[in-house]
Parts: structure tokens; C-alpha cells; sequence
């Protein structure tokens, strides 16, 4: 089995990092970082998991610009690398980090009240 899907997601990642970060001046987009990409195995369809700092209406808004802008992004991306076929972008929010720290505020309070029960 060839590494190169991998090898090309990072390189994706890394690329669609850079512009968002430096060239899409939407200010509907709010703080997003690109947590993975994954790519179907002949490279034709990239997912694009991303997470953004903010409440709901800064989230929707940020998911709407990246609609709009997803053939920017494709068409910069296809600029910036050498692939034969530039992947379709399918942007999906990852919110593993907002659960994270869901479960983390949640074994706290029952820390807390375990504590104060034990006293």
C-alpha cells in the first residue's frame, strides 16, 4: 500500500493552512485551524476537517464563507502544488476539541462534588 495519499494530505493540510491564515480576507471567517485531512484513495476528493474558535453565529458564518470560497481555496491549492488532478474539497467541522472540553468541565464538577461529599 503506497504512503502517498498521506504524504499528499499533509501537504494539503499544510497549504490550505497557509491560506486561510494569509490570503482569504472574508471577515465572515472567524479563527479556523485545519485539524486533518483525509483523501480518498485516488486522491480525487479531499476532506477538510477544521475547528473554529467562537459562538454559534461566528461558527455558521465561517461555514458559509467556506463554502463560497472552496473553489478559491481548490483553485490557489492547484497553483501551489504539482498534482495531476486537484482534489475536490468537502470541508467538514471537527468539534472533537469542543467535546474535549465538555468531558473535561464534566470530570471536574463530579471531582469537585466527590470531594465535597467526601468531607
Amino acid at each position: 500500500m503506497s504512503n502517498r495519499p498521506n504524504k499528499v494530505a499533509m501537504a494539503i493540510k499544510e497549504e490550505i493552512s497557509q491560506i486561510l491564515l494569509r490570503e482569504l480576507k472574508d471577515p465572515r471567517i472567524g479563527f479556523i485551524t485545519v485539524t486533518h485531512v483525509e483523501l480518498t484513495p485516488d486522491l480525487k476528493i479531499a476532506h477538510i476537517f477544521y475547528s473554529i474558535l467562537g459562538d454559534a453565529k461566528v461558527v455558521e458564518n465561517s461555514e458559509r464563507a467556506l463554502e463560497v470560497a472552496k473553489g478559491y481555496i481548490r483553485k490557489l491549492l492547484g497553483d501551489r502544488m504539482k498534482l495531476r488532478f486537484v482534489p475536490e474539497l468537502h470541508f467538514r467541522r471537527d468539534d472533537s476539541i469542543e467535546q474535549s472540553f465538555r468531558i473535561t468541565e464534566i470530570l471536574n464538577r463530579l471531582k469537585g462534588e466527590k470531594e465535597d461529599h467526601a468531607k
